[in-house]
């Protein structure tokens, strides 16, 4: 500053210093004013190394006020005629430049020398705009462990620019030919507001590429400017759905669930410990997780202590069918609201153990509607199934009897809902685990047929649907989300094995057969049921099949007489009445029919004998 006054008076003077008793009277005042507005302005700490466009805003800011500040003083206030005009302004020109040029030669200099001794990992971005821009600005870091060499862009009016020294290289199509003339280890996505279809578009070339690649984390994080390099992650299957995730208004859930005390049935499972978490998010007055597994509620209780409410939170081992053990716990608990996640799923374990699955899935269920609605209980959410849609297994048609209970029961100061949806990615035991299982221990994937089909949701989809379900279902209601198109299997397993960045060719695809109880399409609705919209765009609404209550509690009561027959053909049997779509393998029951007829006749003849 000092320099800049000596070099303006040196220049205005045709290289001479006269009036210096000015001069020097003047410049202390200079140097304390200017000192003072770049402390303001932030521009007394900081790396200049780092410095960007900002810093030079900050500059022209300081300069000027204090330039403005300086002149006050000197003419309104001192009355200082004798100083130089020109100087005001050459002075605060040659400040600012100093001050400019300064920071960006040490700018300079530091890109240079850590262009010429880093060896950090080479990574190549896809995508230009702001979310590139943040991530070069984390990669200019010293230690962050990245070296940047290009952007790609499909907008082409970026080609050629280069922002934070790092050149836009071309488009996203040209990723193969730039890692050829500029090799780097790794792909970068930073385009946090792709589509499904962008981001299938974008691994697809970086496996032509045979490329590894990660995405950055959600466009609300490179807002709020939190994005590290360390917060990148592996492309996730939720990119992928094959659709955008729904996202669902849950303003109107804080109002009901607030101050009211909640229980969740099955909460250790994926379902019900999500659940749990959002429910908790809401402020209950108590939230009552209860599973059977002692290890599963463990773990949850372990997962959530450290959250703001845990303290609202009561685990409880308990098993669902044990009646007299729920009537006590109700009775105690006195729930509010009962969302009912605990069930048996899984199809092909439930077709040879039938007797448990109506047990646990069927049995259980209309004693513990009673027991709610005797301890108060006010809303009663049922989790169902796709599978309940003109079911083919035991699994499918127990939850499809639990719909025709909700359904069918009168309401009697107790609103019942149910909710269908497909499958939850990463669900505990469903495909994309095993899948992901198989594919790290380097083992053939096995899928049971090349067109089976199925609808997949991410876990906050499903929760989302429960929670909506449970502010605007009416008694009865069945409640099904927009899933989109029905994913294939083997779709899905060519996409993880592309995510694994393992070729295609690499990986064996062993098809095995469908499995007992399975289907190769599911749907979400019966021909029959009047799809209606809801005040949520993306959840319609059915009202079902509801039959008469007297009469389906007959059935009840007749399947489980069905129980103490033996075998599981007496029980498909009058599952088949109670629900006239549910299908079978009639062969393998007439076989297990007359294999019981011939073990009874068997028996009668050796009793005679």
């Amino acid at each position: 500053m000092l320099c800049s006054l000596l070099v303006a008076w040196w220049l205005r003077f045709d290289f001479s210093l006269p009036y210096r008793t000015i001069l020097f009277s003047a410049a202390p005042l200079l140097v304390a004013i200017r000192i003072a507005t770049l402390t303001s302005f932030g521009l007394l700490r900081g790396w200049w190394k780092y410095a960007g466009v900002r810093d030079g805003l900050n500059i022209l800011k300081a300069v000027t006020s204090g330039s403005v500040i300086f002149w006050v003083i000197m003419q309104p206030i001192l009355h200082v005629t004798a100083f130089p005009r020109s100087i005001y302004l050459l002075e605060a020109f040659l400040t600012t430049s100093l001050l400019v040029g300064v920071r960006l030669l040490c700018r300079i200099f530091a890109e240079s020398a850590r262009e010429s001794i880093s060896s950090g990992k080479r990574v190549v971005l896809i995508g230009a705009g702001s979310a590139a821009q943040t991530i070069l600005r984390e990669i200019g870091r010293a230690d962050s462990g990245y070296v940047a060499v290009g952007c790609l862009d499909d907008n082409e009016s970026k080609h050629g620019v280069r922002i934070h020294d790092v050149p836009v290289l071309g488009t996203v199509d040209q990723l193969p030919g730039v890692l050829r003339s500029k090799p780097a280890e790794e792909v970068l996505i930073a385009v946090p507001s792709a589509t499904s279809a962008q981001m299938r578009r974008f691994i697809e070339i970086c496996n032509q590429a045979k490329v590894t690649f990660r995405t950055v984390p959600a466009l609300k994080d490179i807002i709020a400017g939190q994005v590290t390099m360390s917060q990148f992650r592996e492309v996730s299957l939720e990119d992928l759905l094959g659709r955008e995730p729904v996202q669902i208004g849950l303003d109107s859930v804080r109002r009901e669930i607030e101050r009211r005390v909640v229980l969740v049935t099955g909460a250790a499972g994926s379902i019900g410990s999500e659940l749990c978490r959002q429910i908790l998010n809401n402020n209950p007055e108590r939230l009552i997780c209860l599973d059977q597994s002692e290890t599963g509620l463990f773990l949850l209780e372990h997962d959530l202590r450290s959250h703001p409410r845990a303290a609202q939170m009561a685990f409880c081992v308990a098993d669902v069918c044990d009646s007299d053990c729920m009537a006590g716990l109700l009775s105690e608990r006195r729930p509010q609201i009962i969302f009912h996640a605990a069930a048996y799923k899984h199809v092909p374990m439930m077709e040879s153990n039938a007797q448990e699955a109506i047990r646990n899935n069927v049995l259980s269920f209309p004693a513990l509607l009673d027991l709610a609605e005797e301890a108060g209980c006010g809303s009663f959410v049922l989790i169902s199934s796709d599978k309940a849609v003109n079911p083919t297994s035991i699994m499918g048609a127990t939850k499809r009897v639990c719909e025709l209970i909700v359904a069918s029961r009168p309401a009697n100061g107790m609103r019942c809902v149910s909710v269908r949806f497909g499958n939850v990615l990463g669900s505990n035991g469903s495909v994309v685990p095993t899948l992901q299982h198989q594919l790290e221990k380097k083992q053939a994937l096995t899928i049971t047929h090349p067109d089976i089909k199925r609808f997949f949701m991410i876990t906050s989809e499903a929760v989302a649907l429960v929670l909506q379900g449970f502010v605007i279902g009416s008694h009865g209601d069945i409640l099904v989300l927009d899933m989109g198109e029905p994913i294939r299997i083997v779709d899905l397993a060519r996409t993880l094995i592309r995510l694994s960045g393992r070729p295609e060719e690499d990986v064996e695809i062993r098809f095995t057969g469908l499995r007992e109880g399975e289907k190769l399409n599911e749907e979400l609705f019966y021909g029959y049921e009047e799809v209606i919209p809801t005040a949520c765009d993306k959840i319609k609404r059915t009202n079902g099949s509801v039959q008469d209550w007297a009469e389906l509690c007959r059935h009840l009561d007749e399947l489980r007489a069905s129980m103490t027959v033996g075998g599981a053909a007496p029980i498909r049997a009058k599952i088949k009445e109670i629900v006239p779509e549910y299908s079978f393998l009639v062969e393998e029951l007439a076989h297990e029919v007359a294999n019981k007829r011939a073990h009874n006749q068997f028996s009668a003849v050796a009793g005679n004998d």
